[in-house]
């Protein structure tokens, strides 16, 4: 069944699994002993910084409750937007393991500003207000929008101005890399970021994330946050040996950009049908829009995709590093039917 619901509904970059079969040789040790973590983190500081730390994790959620929990303390908020995955997507698992209260932020587009934010920024030093502690941002939105790097610099300069530090959820970052034209550290490091969810499940990978640490005071502490969060794999090159493949020959970058060209053109398919309303800028790999009920409904029948907001009839569509251009002309077809 081909789908527009997920770009997690793909399957597996034949690169991504060769390297599972080659990692699958032999015997080797665990927890990341092993030559494929050894490599992948080598890939990783190439790609981001030699000074940064890498840690291989399950998923995105488990990669987000580490970051999380490295950067507060129980007392903290963490700022999101109110889209955010940490605050409508992960059961809560962010406040029942970092003990912080999620404070979501209303928003048009799935972005925060420094505007949203400030009115947030208050009650430091008071014992009875939890204490701003960290801006989560997602790259790219919920919503499939983008930050551009000043967007992100004026973010993380703020919270830095407070005391604060920034994670950022990359589950989507290749999709914003390629629509920017810019390199994965230009959008971390580069602007301020302190933590990174590096993402490729929905991007080729068979599972796994990694978190990326940039802040040297929250390297110490890391290790042991991974393996009490139960995300330390006993058979790691699983996990890592995919990103050594994902970041070879800037897989990453190919994968996202096709998925984003299919986005486009789908997008240019679905505008000239009649009662067809986007309700979002068309920047990744991801469409939100709006069309008569009784369509939904018959499209329904063959393929599968979300609402997002089911009483306006608003849907998401979600294009993936192997959706063909066949899949997008049969959909069309189907719905001009």
């Amino acid at each position: 069944m081909r789908s527009f619901a997920s770009d997690n509904n793909s399957g597996v970059h034949p690169a991504v699994m060769e390297a599972l079969v080659q990692a699958n040789q032999d015997h080797a040790l665990g927890y990341g002993d092993d030559l494929w973590t050894k490599e992948a983190v080598r890939k990783i500081k190439e790609t981001f910084g030699s000074d940064c730390e890498p840690l291989f994790v399950f998923n995105g959620t488990g990669s987000n409750v580490v970051a999380l929990q490295l950067m507060t303390r129980p007392y903290n908020s963490v700022l999101c937007a109110e889209t955010a995955h940490i605050y409508v997507d992960e059961c809560g698992s962010p406040v029942k393991l970092t003990g912080c209260q999620i404070r979501p932020i209303a928003t048009s587009d799935g972005k925060l500003t420094p505007e949203l934010i400030l009115p947030y920024l208050h009650g430091f030093g008071d014992q009875h207000h939890s204490q701003p502690g960290a801006v989560y941002l997602s790259q790219c939105t919920e919503l499939g929008t983008i930050y551009t790097p000043d967007e992100l610099k004026a973010i993380t300069s703020l919270a830095h101005r407070y005391g604060m530090r920034v994670h950022m959820d990359g589950a989507r970052i290749a999709n914003a890399c390629a629509a920017l034209g810019l390199s994965l550290k230009a959008l971390t490091v580069d602007c301020g970021v302190d933590v990174l969810s590096f993402g490729g499940t929905k991007n080729g990978l068979m599972m796994g994330e990694c978190v990326v640490i940039f802040d040297d005071c929250l390297k110490v502490e890391a290790r042991f946050v991974r393996k009490q969060s139960a995300q330390l794999a006993s058979k790691m090159r699983y996990l890592s040996c995919q990103f050594t493949a994902y970041l070879t020959d800037e897989l990453w970058l190919k994968n996202a950009s096709h998925a984003n060209s299919m986005a486009r053109k789908l997008h240019d398919a679905l505008a000239k049908f009649p009662g067809v309303r986007f309700t979002q800028k068309p920047e990744s790999n991801q469409l939100f829009l709006t069309m008569p009920r009784p369509v939904i409904d018959r499209m329904l029948k063959s393929y599968f995709f979300y609402f997002w907001k089911e009483e306006v009839d608003e849907i998401r569509l979600v294009t993936s590093f192997d959706t063909t251009e066949q899949d997008i002309d049969d959909f069309i077809g189907l719905l001009n039917a």
